[in-house]
Formats: structure tokens, C-alpha cells, sequence
């Protein structure tokens, strides 16, 4: 049975984010808030919790993870950020966007597009997950806190709670947090492209229309 953390979303209980912090150090599956919606998340290095998540989604090997990142310094240990990229990133980060960079070697291969070798990378502006990552020290792989069947995420905790508590290690209650995806953008070439549009805001991602 899952253990359920009521957990501030201004002002984080540190007692609970470090219990959070242990349980997921441990390879413990969690649902937590972010700034768009919850997701299901757990330690990048933990093969079996990523299974579990798989299982608890029915989602197969192809559907991509996105890394979890608490700032743009560890983006760039997990990705490779030119100057023209780290610019953009430095200004549009912590917000509700995913990014898809090339990824470094730090990345376990399981996690990578087959073809290309990238990944979508993400800073969530969300002091629960902030606080999260601080406390655990390293990022976290998560996707969208969505059952099978179902077209929207769940938003509920205690929902989440009476379906899932025999599925995962922890839930955290972080309040409302919305149920829109973010925004996705890929950094692969020299001009970024939108392919999705979700939360953040993709404006300043679009090319200016001809005069």
C-alpha cells in the first residue's frame, strides 16, 4: 500500500519532500504535481520502477519519458545545449515546456528516440517538484499521470489514491495543478520548432509572419 503526503504547494513541508526524496532514491514509483499536470515519475536510474510505470499506463518501449530536470545547469549534463539553445533555455525555463535536445551519454539508452538519439528534457516551474529535485539531487524520469483508456490526466488525489495505492509507493497531494500538457519544442535544428502546444506559451517560438 502507497503512502499519501499532503504537501503544501507554496510552501513545501521539508520533513515530507525529504521522505518523498528517500522513497524515490529507494525505487519507489510516485505521482506528484507539476506545473501542468500530475505525473508518474521515478529515479532515472531505476530500470524496474520504469517497468512498473509501463505497466501502470500500458504504455509500451516507444512512448517517450520525460527527464525531469530542477535547473538549466543539469539540462546540460543530459543534453547538449549550444549557445543560440542555452539562451533560449535560460530564458524560458522553469516553465510548463519540453524541450527535445540530442542527448549526452549520461542518458541510459533505454530512454532515447531509437533513431536519433534525443530526449525531452523539462523544468518544471512547480515548488513541490522544484523542491523534490533539489532534496534528491538528480532528475527524474515522469509522464503524465494518465490511466489507460482515459484522454485526460487525472487531477484528483484522492482518486488517485483509491485506484492506484496498490501500484505505487507514494502519492503526493499537492493541490490542484491543472490537466493541460505542456508546450513541445524541438531544439534539434537551428530554428526551434512547436510540436505541440500545450501550456506554455509558444509565441515567442514562432517564426514572425511576413509582412
Amino acid at each position: 500500500m502507497s503512502q499519501f503526503f499532503q504537501i503544501h504547494p507554496e510552501n513545501p513541508q521539508q520533513r515530507l519532500i525529504n521522505q518523498a526524496a528517500d522513497i524515490i532514491s529507494d525505487g519507489g514509483v510516485v505521482i506528484f504535481p507539476t506545473d501542468s499536470a500530475y505525473a508518474i515519475g521515478c529515479h532515472i536510474g531505476e530500470k524496474k520502477a520504469i517497468d512498473r510505470i509501463r505497466r501502470i499506463r500500458q504504455i509500451d518501449s516507444r512512448h517517450n519519458f520525460t527527464l525531469m530536470c530542477r535547473d538549466l545547469a543539469e539540462i546540460s549534463t543530459y543534453a547538449k545545449v549550444d549557445n543560440s539553445a542555452y539562451r533560449l533555455l535560460k530564458t524560458y525555463t522553469p516553465d510548463a515546456y519540453t524541450f527535445i535536445l540530442q542527448a549526452t551519454r549520461e542518458v541510459p539508452r533505454r530512454f532515447l528516440h531509437p533513431k536519433r538519439r534525443t530526449i525531452g528534457l523539462r523544468v518544471p516551474d512547480c515548488r513541490v517538484t522544484q523542491a523534490l529535485l533539489e532534496t534528491l539531487g538528480s532528475p527524474m524520469m515522469s509522464v503524465t499521470m494518465i490511466l489507460p483508456g482515459d484522454k485526460e490526466p487525472m487531477i484528483d488525489p484522492y482518486e488517485m489514491r483509491q485506484m492506484l495505492e496498490q501500484q505505487v509507493d507514494l502519492i503526493i497531494d499537492g493541490g490542484y495543478c491543472g490537466m493541460e500538457a505542456t508546450t513541445v519544442i524541438s531544439m534539434l535544428d537551428d530554428v526551434p520548432e512547436i510540436l505541440r502546444e500545450g501550456k506554455g506559451d509558444p509565441s515567442p517560438f514562432k517564426e514572425p509572419s511576413a509582412a
